[in-house]
């Protein structure tokens, strides 16, 4: 490790690891790459304990876009990621496709709206009726249902730590710097970060940093003087076991269950011979850095009601696993945030996924190199999404948030 790097990233998780990776691959960029990460074996990072899905269903055509993009990358990652002439681990990836389902007028006006967003940039969406969906997957109860949104492609679940090791060993093999140690306090002149000290105490010159460190994001941008609206939220996922499962029930897809969420918030989608559900919580306090304890009662209270009203194949249903994970939370909008600080400009935020990260990090990755490398964005302008909108207390909202 050097004492000097042209662009510090704090945090080496999928966020961190795509920025260096897309950094380290521009041939327009000659600098050098330092990732800090305070824990190599990932086991409490948001992007370990995710559900690892992606999705094109959204309200805002930049979420829509940044996903598309994503969708194309993790397919080609074998090819496009490969080390020493070997492919990348293959992702696994399961175009299995979200399904959203709408019970009342208000949750049917908003899958139209976003309908609309979505066709216009291209989206592989449908929607359909009562008939249409029971005909496509007749495991279910549908007659309450007004609207159904089904992503026919580009939509479903991969492995999350493929995704981040794959991104990390092209870095590396590319001439990043990984370090295992902790960012405990950022030096800063005026408007300029200058350096980071390490807990190790080594004193690293920093000629940009980026903050990509998760949940505490806040944390990081503290010990330079700023602030980020990002605080760590608990969400409990749940594997459960199916006496009578539906799987290979459905009439599309070549029999394979979506990413169902249900009308109630709940949501399943099929994990091999299991399945994995989750609910948004009844109440959603910021969590404590290290309270990883599950929300035990979310699936008898919420979960198992929801899905076995939804389908009688869903009542005969057993827990086998269960973890708790972080969002890193956005509280102005649920929405990330990625650009330059506007006055302190060579401190650049990669932050407040509120969930998304994996399934936005290939293009944020993407995005965060070019603005550093060109000092503007190239491929997919993020503007809408910077931190000029947190100052300004402007949210970007989001209405497909789950």
């Amino acid at each position: 490790m050097n004492t000097s790097y042209d662009v510090v990233i704090v945090g080496g998780a999928v966020i961190g690891s795509a920025v260096a990776c897309f950094l380290a691959a521009n041939p327009d960029f000659t600098g050098s790459v330092l990732v800090v990460e305070r824990d190599p074996t990932y086991r409490f990072a948001a992007t370990s304990l995710s559900s690892s899905s992606i999705r094109v269903q959204f309200s805002n055509p930049i979420n829509v876009k940044i996903s598309q993009f994503g969708s194309a990358f993790i397919r080609d990652f074998a090819k496009t990621m490969q080390v020493a002439g070997e492919p990348a681990p293959d992702l696994n990836f399961h175009e299995g496709g979200y399904l959203f389902l709408a019970n009342t007028a208000e949750q049917e006006q908003t899958l139209r709206e976003n309908h609309e967003v979505q066709r216009a940039c291209g989206a592989d969406v449908v929607l359909w009726g009562q008939e249409d969906l029971a005909r496509a997957f007749p495991h279910l109860n549908v007659d309450d249902i007004r609207l159904a949104s089904y992503g026919r492609s580009g939509e479903g679940w991969f492995s999350n730590t493929g995704l981040m090791n794959g991104f990390k060993a092209k870095a590396r093999e590319l001439g990043v710097t990984y370090v295992t140690d902790e960012v405990v306090a950022i030096g800063r002149e005026g408007a300029r970060v200058t350096s980071v000290t390490l807990k190790s105490g080594a004193v690293i010159a920093a000629g940009t940093l980026v903050n990509a460190s998760g949940p505490r994001a806040a944390l990081t941008a503290r010990m330079a003087g700023l602030d980020v609206p990002v605080e760590p939220r608990k969400r409990t996922l749940f594997v459960f076991d199916c006496a009578n499962t539906p799987e290979g029930s459905a009439r599309v897809n070549q029999g394979r269950l979506p990413l169902m969420i249900d009308p109630s918030g709940t949501f399943c989608r099929p994990e091999g011979r299991y399945f994995l559900s989750g609910c948004p919580p009844v109440e959603d306090p910021a969590a404590d850095w290290d309270d990883f304890e599950p929300r035990w009662e979310e699936f008898e209270d919420i979960i198992w009601p929801a899905l076995a009203e939804r389908s009688p194949q869903f009542e005969a249903i057993k827990v086998v696993n269960q973890w708790a994970g972080h969002y890193d939370f956005n509280v102005l909008d649920h929405n990330l945030i990625v650009g330059r600080h506007p006055e302190v400009t060579n401190f650049v935020y990669a932050n407040g996924f509120s969930g998304h990260g994996l399934q936005q990090g290939p293009a944020a990755g993407r995005g965060v190199a070019e603005l550093i490398t060109y000092g503007s964005f190239r491929s997919l302008d993020l503007s809408e999404v910077g931190y000029e909108r947190i100052v300004a207390g402007r949210p970007f909202l989001e209405k497909a948030v789950i």
